[in-house]
Protein backbone atom coordinates (compact mmCIF):
# COMPACT_ATOMS: atom_id res chain seq x y z
CA UNK A 1 0.00 0.00 0.00
CA UNK A 2 1.34 3.75 -0.76
CA UNK A 3 1.92 5.94 1.81
CA UNK A 4 -0.45 8.38 2.32
CA UNK A 5 -0.06 12.00 0.98
CA UNK A 6 1.25 14.39 4.32
CA UNK A 7 -2.36 15.78 5.79
CA UNK A 8 -4.48 13.01 4.54
CA UNK A 9 -6.83 11.62 6.85
CA UNK A 10 -5.14 7.87 6.86
CA UNK A 11 -6.71 6.58 10.72
CA UNK A 12 -8.99 6.52 13.41
CA UNK A 13 -9.66 5.05 16.70
CA UNK A 14 -11.88 6.08 19.89
CA UNK A 15 -11.07 5.08 23.68
CA UNK A 16 -13.92 3.12 25.39
CA UNK A 17 -14.56 2.40 29.37
CA UNK A 18 -16.41 -0.28 27.86
CA UNK A 19 -14.87 -1.51 24.93
CA UNK A 20 -16.71 -4.66 24.71
CA UNK A 21 -20.17 -2.77 24.79
CA UNK A 22 -18.27 -0.45 21.92
CA UNK A 23 -17.76 -3.79 20.05
CA UNK A 24 -21.13 -5.21 19.96
CA UNK A 25 -22.38 -1.10 19.10
CA UNK A 26 -20.63 -0.48 16.11
CA UNK A 27 -20.47 -3.93 15.04
CA UNK A 28 -24.53 -3.82 14.78
CA UNK A 29 -24.72 -0.54 13.15
CA UNK A 30 -21.74 -0.62 10.73
CA UNK A 31 -21.24 -4.09 10.53
CA UNK A 32 -17.47 -4.40 11.76
CA UNK A 33 -15.82 -7.44 13.02
CA UNK A 34 -12.70 -7.21 15.17
CA UNK A 35 -9.07 -9.03 15.92
CA UNK A 36 -7.47 -9.66 18.59
CA UNK A 37 -7.24 -6.93 21.27
CA UNK A 38 -2.91 -6.32 21.32
CA UNK A 39 -2.13 -6.18 25.38
CA UNK A 40 1.32 -5.19 24.53
CA UNK A 41 -0.16 -2.17 23.18
CA UNK A 42 -3.21 -1.40 25.65
CA UNK A 43 -5.03 -3.74 24.27
CA UNK A 44 -5.66 -1.90 21.05
CA UNK A 45 -8.33 -3.61 18.94
CA UNK A 46 -8.51 -3.20 15.31
CA UNK A 47 -11.89 -2.93 13.43
CA UNK A 48 -12.44 -4.44 10.10
CA UNK A 49 -15.06 -4.05 7.48
CA UNK A 50 -14.54 -7.09 4.95
CA UNK A 51 -11.73 -7.95 6.27
CA UNK A 52 -9.83 -4.48 5.85
CA UNK A 53 -9.12 -2.50 8.66
CA UNK A 54 -11.31 0.53 8.98
CA UNK A 55 -10.74 1.65 12.97
CA UNK A 56 -9.96 0.54 16.34
CA UNK A 57 -10.94 1.10 20.14
CA UNK A 58 -9.14 1.14 22.86
CA UNK A 59 -9.97 1.26 27.27
CA UNK A 60 -8.42 4.05 27.91
CA UNK A 61 -4.94 4.43 30.10
CA UNK A 62 -4.64 5.12 33.53
CA UNK A 63 -5.78 8.40 34.28
CA UNK A 64 -6.72 8.97 30.97
CA UNK A 65 -10.92 8.09 31.67
CA UNK A 66 -13.47 10.57 30.33
CA UNK A 67 -15.47 11.51 27.39
CA UNK A 68 -15.37 8.60 24.89
CA UNK A 69 -14.57 10.41 21.71
CA UNK A 70 -13.53 9.46 17.91
CA UNK A 71 -9.78 10.63 17.22
CA UNK A 72 -8.88 11.47 13.75
CA UNK A 73 -5.29 11.14 12.04
CA UNK A 74 -3.35 13.15 9.60
CA UNK A 75 -0.83 11.15 7.96
CA UNK A 76 2.61 12.65 7.75
CA UNK A 77 6.52 11.68 6.30
CA UNK A 78 7.75 13.19 9.68
CA UNK A 79 5.82 13.03 12.78
CA UNK A 80 8.52 15.04 15.22
CA UNK A 81 8.51 17.92 12.07
CA UNK A 82 4.98 17.99 12.20
CA UNK A 83 5.12 18.65 15.94
CA UNK A 84 7.48 21.41 15.40
CA UNK A 85 5.19 22.97 13.07
CA UNK A 86 1.81 22.31 15.17
CA UNK A 87 4.02 24.36 18.33
CA UNK A 88 5.00 27.17 16.06
CA UNK A 89 1.11 27.59 14.52
CA UNK A 90 0.09 28.16 18.11
CA UNK A 91 -1.26 24.49 18.24
CA UNK A 92 -0.32 22.07 21.56
CA UNK A 93 1.07 19.05 21.15
CA UNK A 94 -1.17 16.18 23.74
CA UNK A 95 1.28 13.78 23.54
CA UNK A 96 4.84 13.96 21.78
CA UNK A 97 6.22 11.58 18.67
CA UNK A 98 5.70 8.20 20.46
CA UNK A 99 7.01 4.75 18.57
CA UNK A 100 3.82 2.24 18.38
CA UNK A 101 6.76 -0.73 17.64
CA UNK A 102 7.26 -1.38 13.95
CA UNK A 103 3.70 0.10 12.92
CA UNK A 104 4.38 3.36 12.88
CA UNK A 105 4.91 7.01 15.01
CA UNK A 106 2.18 9.21 16.50
CA UNK A 107 1.18 12.95 17.79
CA UNK A 108 -1.45 13.99 19.62
CA UNK A 109 -2.41 17.42 19.33
CA UNK A 110 -4.82 20.21 19.36
CA UNK A 111 -5.54 22.86 17.36
CA UNK A 112 -5.52 26.96 18.85
CA UNK A 113 -9.30 26.54 18.77
CA UNK A 114 -9.64 23.53 21.03
CA UNK A 115 -9.82 20.73 18.09
CA UNK A 116 -7.88 17.63 18.88
CA UNK A 117 -6.40 15.39 16.35
CA UNK A 118 -3.81 12.21 16.01
CA UNK A 119 -1.20 12.53 13.48
CA UNK A 120 0.57 9.42 12.09
CA UNK A 121 3.80 8.66 10.56
CA UNK A 122 3.21 5.09 9.22
CA UNK A 123 5.60 2.15 9.20
CA UNK A 124 4.25 -0.99 8.14
CA UNK A 125 0.59 -0.01 9.23
CA UNK A 126 -0.36 2.59 6.31
CA UNK A 127 -3.69 3.13 7.90
CA UNK A 128 -7.59 2.96 6.34
CA UNK A 129 -7.33 -0.08 4.18
CA UNK A 130 -10.76 0.54 2.73
CA UNK A 131 -12.96 4.14 2.73
CA UNK A 132 -15.50 5.19 1.34
CA UNK A 133 -17.47 1.55 1.34
CA UNK A 134 -19.87 0.91 3.75
CA UNK A 135 -18.56 0.09 7.00
CA UNK A 136 -15.19 2.35 6.52
CA UNK A 137 -14.26 6.08 6.74
CA UNK A 138 -15.47 8.34 3.83
CA UNK A 139 -14.97 12.35 4.46
CA UNK A 140 -14.80 14.42 8.53
CA UNK A 141 -15.33 17.71 9.12
CA UNK A 142 -13.68 20.16 11.82
CA UNK A 143 -16.39 21.84 13.99
CA UNK A 144 -15.12 24.84 15.75
CA UNK A 145 -16.19 28.15 17.33
CA UNK A 146 -13.16 29.77 16.58
CA UNK A 147 -12.80 29.66 12.08
CA UNK A 148 -10.44 32.09 11.70
CA UNK A 149 -7.88 29.89 14.20
CA UNK A 150 -8.26 26.75 12.74
CA UNK A 151 -8.25 28.04 9.09
CA UNK A 152 -4.95 29.48 9.81
CA UNK A 153 -3.73 26.39 11.50
CA UNK A 154 -4.52 23.42 9.57
CA UNK A 155 -3.04 24.77 6.37
CA UNK A 156 -0.04 26.08 8.49
CA UNK A 157 0.85 22.60 9.51
CA UNK A 158 -0.22 20.66 6.02
CA UNK A 159 0.07 21.54 2.41
CA UNK A 160 -3.74 22.21 2.15
CA UNK A 161 -5.33 24.29 -0.31
CA UNK A 162 -8.54 25.90 1.23
CA UNK A 163 -11.76 26.61 -0.57
CA UNK A 164 -14.94 28.55 0.43
CA UNK A 165 -18.67 26.81 -0.97
CA UNK A 166 -20.28 29.40 -2.63
CA UNK A 167 -24.15 30.48 -2.08
CA UNK A 168 -26.70 30.03 -4.87
CA UNK A 169 -27.22 33.18 -6.68
CA UNK A 170 -30.44 31.57 -8.44
CA UNK A 171 -32.02 31.42 -5.09
CA UNK A 172 -30.31 34.82 -3.26
CA UNK A 173 -28.93 32.32 -0.91
CA UNK A 174 -25.83 33.71 1.09
CA UNK A 175 -22.53 32.07 1.15
CA UNK A 176 -22.79 29.64 4.27
CA UNK A 177 -18.92 29.98 6.12
CA UNK A 178 -17.91 26.70 5.28
CA UNK A 179 -14.60 25.80 4.13
CA UNK A 180 -12.81 22.71 2.45
CA UNK A 181 -8.96 21.92 2.78
CA UNK A 182 -7.16 20.02 -0.41
CA UNK A 183 -4.76 17.87 -1.68
CA UNK A 184 -3.86 18.16 -5.12
CA UNK A 185 -7.21 19.75 -5.50
CA UNK A 186 -8.98 16.89 -4.33
CA UNK A 187 -11.00 18.09 -1.05
CA UNK A 188 -10.10 15.97 2.09
CA UNK A 189 -11.58 17.81 4.77
CA UNK A 190 -14.37 19.98 5.98
CA UNK A 191 -14.48 23.12 8.20
CA UNK A 192 -17.75 24.07 9.84
CA UNK A 193 -18.53 26.97 12.15
CA UNK A 194 -19.95 25.68 15.83
CA UNK A 195 -22.95 28.14 15.98
CA UNK A 196 -26.22 28.26 18.83
CA UNK A 197 -27.12 24.81 18.29
CA UNK A 198 -24.23 23.00 19.68
CA UNK A 199 -24.61 23.29 23.51
CA UNK A 200 -21.84 25.03 25.11
CA UNK A 201 -20.52 21.67 26.99
CA UNK A 202 -20.18 20.35 23.63
CA UNK A 203 -16.30 20.60 22.57
CA UNK A 204 -14.95 21.40 19.47
CA UNK A 205 -14.23 18.08 17.99
CA UNK A 206 -13.67 16.35 14.15
CA UNK A 207 -16.82 14.48 13.20
CA UNK A 208 -15.84 11.59 11.45
CA UNK A 209 -18.15 9.74 8.83
CA UNK A 210 -18.34 6.36 8.07
CA UNK A 211 -20.08 5.12 4.97
CA UNK A 212 -23.46 2.73 5.15
CA UNK A 213 -25.47 1.18 2.56
CA UNK A 214 -28.75 2.73 4.34
CA UNK A 215 -28.83 6.06 6.35
CA UNK A 216 -32.01 5.53 7.93
CA UNK A 217 -31.39 1.64 8.61
CA UNK A 218 -28.11 2.96 10.13
CA UNK A 219 -30.07 5.23 12.49
CA UNK A 220 -32.45 2.87 13.52
CA UNK A 221 -29.84 0.24 14.32
CA UNK A 222 -27.55 2.61 16.77
CA UNK A 223 -30.83 3.63 18.49
CA UNK A 224 -31.96 0.44 19.04
CA UNK A 225 -28.22 -0.46 20.60
CA UNK A 226 -29.00 2.76 22.41
CA UNK A 227 -27.54 5.83 20.08
CA UNK A 228 -28.90 8.93 20.01
CA UNK A 229 -29.68 10.61 16.84
CA UNK A 230 -28.19 14.27 17.22
CA UNK A 231 -29.41 15.73 13.40
CA UNK A 232 -31.32 14.12 10.62
CA UNK A 233 -31.00 12.54 8.73
CA UNK A 234 -30.91 15.25 5.48
CA UNK A 235 -30.54 14.74 2.39
CA UNK A 236 -27.74 16.33 0.13
CA UNK A 237 -26.00 16.63 -3.16
CA UNK A 238 -22.68 14.47 -1.08
CA UNK A 239 -25.48 11.76 0.10
CA UNK A 240 -28.42 11.17 3.30
CA UNK A 241 -26.64 11.62 6.43
CA UNK A 242 -27.23 12.11 10.21
CA UNK A 243 -25.08 12.81 12.99
CA UNK A 244 -25.24 10.17 16.25
CA UNK A 245 -23.84 9.81 19.46
CA UNK A 246 -23.09 6.06 20.80
CA UNK A 247 -24.25 5.07 24.32
CA UNK A 248 -20.57 6.13 25.57
CA UNK A 249 -21.07 9.18 24.37
CA UNK A 250 -18.68 9.40 21.56
CA UNK A 251 -19.75 11.48 18.18
CA UNK A 252 -20.04 10.00 14.90
CA UNK A 253 -21.92 10.42 11.77
CA UNK A 254 -23.09 7.82 8.82
CA UNK A 255 -23.81 8.72 5.52
CA UNK A 256 -25.06 6.82 2.34
CA UNK A 257 -22.86 8.42 -0.41
CA UNK A 258 -25.40 6.62 -3.28
CA UNK A 259 -28.77 8.53 -2.02
CA UNK A 260 -27.32 11.78 -3.57
CA UNK A 261 -30.04 15.19 -3.97
CA UNK A 262 -29.20 18.74 -5.27
CA UNK A 263 -26.48 20.04 -7.13
CA UNK A 264 -23.26 20.27 -6.07
CA UNK A 265 -22.54 23.97 -4.81
CA UNK A 266 -19.82 25.80 -6.62
CA UNK A 267 -16.52 26.40 -4.78
CA UNK A 268 -13.86 29.31 -4.60
CA UNK A 269 -10.51 29.69 -3.49
CA UNK A 270 -10.41 31.03 -0.22
CA UNK A 271 -7.40 33.50 -0.06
Amino acid sequence: MAAQAEGMPCWADAMFTDVEAAKDFYGHVLGWTFGESASEFGDYTEAYADGKPVAAVVPPMPGQEGQSAWCLYLASPDAAATAVKIRASGGEVLMDPMTVGDFGTMVLARDPSGVAFGVWQAGTHEGFGKRGEAGAYCWAEIFTREPGAADAFFPAVFPYGVQRIEGDADTDEEEIDFKLFTLGGDAVLGRMVMGEEFPPEVPPHIQVFFAVGDCDAAVAKAVERGGALEFGPMDSPFGRFAALTDPQGAAFAVIDLSATTGKMPGLTDAA
